[in-house]
């Protein structure tokens, strides 16, 4: 007699807490193979594309505020100045401001105090809108380091200081720390109510260091620890 055909037995369940044997997926079935996967640098971080890995520029502001008030004067004095003069055009007398401008301005000499003041307001206006022009502003912005040559990122300082604060509060014998974060310089204020001062210092600078190094910033800033015993209370 031949057996009778059907499914074949079930293999007995694996009990708990045994582990299995996953299969393995090759480089070649990912379509990447080892010479297309880009090394860490020591970070951590991917490497730069060439030429993209030197120190990026501050982010530049736009501005919208001094350009918006200055563009709203000028549209303003143009206006009236344009009023005025389709006003004389049309045999009208000018605005009596102007005639009253016209006349101290013919009259004052060149070392009068009002003249003065009035070409020192404009000398200092200039010199701002000047200075706006030529300045990239947004200090509050922290370059970092371009690992794509399409994306540019910034850190505000805020946040830069937020998480070397973080850092600061993991070293043992830290009961608080206050960080002021500058464009070249990082400056932090700890507070030790246990532990050698030195040695609290020293921990700080190594791990405020190696923070520092982790923001991924184009230019990173130097660390100043200063740590003292918390004041007294009453």
């Amino acid at each position: 007699m031949s057996e009778p055909r059907g499914n074949p037995p079930a293999e007995p369940p694996e009990p708990e807490g045994t582990t299995q044997r996953l299969p393995v997926v090759e480089a070649s079935e990912t379509g990447a193979g080892p010479d297309q996967s880009a090394p860490a640098d020591a970070d951590g971080q991917p490497p730069a594309p060439d030429g993209e890995g030197g120190r990026e520029g501050r982010f530049w502001s736009a501005r919208r505020v001094p350009a918006g008030i200055v563009a709203l004067l000028l549209l303003g004095l143009a206006g009236l100045f344009l009023y005025d003069i389709v006003s004389v055009r049309a045999d009208r007398p000018a605005m009596s401001w102007r005639r009253e401008l016209a006349r101290q301005l013919a009259e004052r000499p060149l070392d009068d105090t009002w003249v003065l003041v009035g070409a020192g307001v404009a000398a200092a206006l200039g010199l701002w809108l000047l200075v706006l022009a030529a300045t990239p502003g947004l200090r509050d912005v922290l370059p970092m380091r371009r690992a794509h040559a399409d994306v540019r990122a910034g850190l505000h300082r805020d946040a830069a200081a937020s998480a070397l604060r973080d850092r600061a509060m993991e070293v043992a014998g830290v009961q608080s720390a206050e960080v002021r974060m500058r464009r070249t310089r990082a400056k932090v204020r700890a507070a030790s109510h246990f532990r050698e001062l030195d040695d609290v210092r020293t921990e700080l600078d190594a791990v405020l260091t190696d923070a520092v190094g982790g923001l991924g910033l184009s230019r990173p800033p130097a660390v100043s620890v200063r740590v003292r015993r918390p004041g007294r209370k009453g």
